[in-house]
């Protein structure tokens, strides 16, 4: 991670070796440069986690998260990568940010990865090429590497989903429960990352 001043505040870059521990203790011993308008860089494959550490970090120490930009990110795929295998959505789209809550009713559509600094509420949709990242709750219904990209991920703040799709895999839960409550009876706000294994969708709880 890595923090430097600017005209407007300060920009924050997240880099793909950052965790939301490495971030908060980085944070709390700057806290005092932290109460301006902050901007955050997401460099390459960061962890949902540390953007959501950073995000608390800068509220806490009475800052405002501000703009947070996501670069092109590419892939470079295996010399001996088989021909079959779909290419990855993240070679040639933007990873895009949701800089709210998605409501109830509304269908959103992307060609590479997506992260939705709110909540996805029930009845709303989420489709993206790459992954979709969830700061908040999933309550909707996600579905991550549409066209058969098997690699995507579903990570929030819980998977309190009816269903979510993976590649060509759905998980859907009871009437009536939710994919969350399947994993525990507790209503704590834990994040959970979804993933295809042998071809299912598994759900682990992020500690």
């Amino acid at each position: 991670m890595k923090l430097r001043g600017t005209l407007g505040g300060l920009n924050l870059l997240l880099e793909p070796g950052d965790t939301a521990q490495s971030v908060e203790s980085t944070l709390r011993v700057r806290e005092e440069m932290l109460g301006v308008s902050v901007t955050i860089e997401i460099g390459g494959d960061a962890d949902p986690a540390a953007l959501e550490a950073a995000l608390a970090g800068i509220r806490t120490a009475g800052g405002v998260p501000g703009r947070v930009r996501a670069p092109r990110v590419t892939v470079n795929a295996p010399a001996t990568a088989p021909t079959e295998a779909p290419p990855s959505p993240l070679d040639s789209a933007r990873t895009v940010i949701v800089p709210g809550s998605v409501r109830a009713g509304n269908r959103r559509e992307y060609k590479g990865s997506v992260f939705v600094l709110g909540d996805v509420n029930p009845g709303a949709e989420v489709i993206a090429g790459g992954d979709v990242i969830v700061i908040g709750a999933l309550r909707g219904i996600a579905h991550a590497g549409q066209g058969g990209y098997a690699d995507a991920i579903v990570w929030a703040r819980p998977i309190s989903s009816t269903q979510i799709r993976i590649g060509d895999a759905v998980a859907r839960a009871p009437e009536g429960s939710s994919l969350s409550n399947m994993q525990r009876r507790d209503a704590a706000p834990v994040a959970e990352l979804a993933r295809l294994q042998g071809g299912q969708i598994v759900i682990d709880v992020q500690k």
